[in-house]
């Protein structure tokens, strides 16, 4: 019995972890390979949260070399990378720094006007080749980016 308390209380622990970090992190991301989609969902002002991340990324001159990465989120398997080629792929965001740089001034251009509701497929303008897309799902002021996380209990 005591060490089904523990791990009752290890996944407690993990879960409000989890939810620390998608509130730091703004929003809630999801790769759908069928889709063939990278899916961040938030208010306008938590998906501008990734704009902010893309201009923390391009400003660190440590980014500059072919593979530097990042990885974002509670999960970790948000990765933007610098790359010669800017893309969307089932590994990371990509490009070099001045591509990530138009990615983020993208994202902010087209949540300017975004209403709650609005699904945002961002492609064609990044790299029309990218064997996927960027689609930002805008929600009302306030979403809690923890509710879109399947994984966590319901406890919280």
């Amino acid at each position: 019995m005591k060490q089904e308390m523990s791990k009752a209380a290890w996944r407690k622990e993990m879960d409000e972890a989890t939810r620390r970090e998608w509130r730091e992190l703004g929003f809630y991301y999801k790769l759908d390979h069928d889709a063939k989609e990278w899916r961040l969902t938030g208010s306008c002002d938590g998906l501008l949260r990734f704009r902010d991340l893309l201009l923390a990324y391009v400003v660190n001159t440590r980014r500059e070399g072919v593979s530097e990465h990042e990885h974002y989120g509670p999960y970790s398997y948000l990765e933007v990378m610098t790359w010669p080629e800017a893309g969307f792929d089932d590994h990371a965001i990509r490009g070099s720094l001045a591509d990530l740089a138009r990615l983020a001034s993208l994202v902010e251009a087209r949540l300017s006007d975004a209403q709650p509701g609005a699904s945002i497929r961002i492609r064609d303008e990044f790299a029309a080749d990218s064997p996927y897309a960027l689609v930002l799902n805008v929600r009302d002021d306030g979403f809690d980016p923890v509710i879109a996380d399947e994984a966590l209990t319901n406890d919280g």
